[in-house]
């Protein structure tokens, strides 16, 4: 069964930085490898939104919120995609979550994130 695993959310201040990870299990690196990724978040009370996107050779896209605080990257070697956030702000607090992009995998819990002083 495929699965994916996000971590390393938490609490960090205004203008922080934080680094995720997401794992995805089941699956051969040829695969992953070849599937657009994405990465979601979902705000308290609100709809589960697109944040970001890489393909399959790397090439990214961003929401406009988070253009210039934000990257993605992604190590086929070990199923695992990169999310970075930088220059958080309080508008980021939500969980966050990874999928094949469109989203083909369970929704796996996520790993939360609070931005606040």
């Amino acid at each position: 069964q495929v699965r994916v695993v996000e971590s390393g959310g938490g609490l960090v201040q205004p203008g922080g930085s934080l680094r995720l990870s997401c794992a995805v299990s089941g699956v051969s690196g040829s695969i992953f490898s070849i599937k657009s990724m994405s990465w979601y978040r979902q705000p308290p009370g609100k709809p589960r939104e697109l944040v970001a996107a890489i393909t399959s050779g790397g090439t990214t896209t961003y929401t406009d919120s988070v253009k210039g605080r934000f990257t993605i990257s992604r190590d086929n070697a070990k199923n695992t995609l990169f999310p970075q956030m930088n220059v958080l702000k309080p508008e980021d607090t939500a969980v966050y979550h990874c999928n094949t992009e469109p989203p083909q995998i369970n929704w796996g819990q996520g790993t939360p994130v609070t931005v606040s002083s």
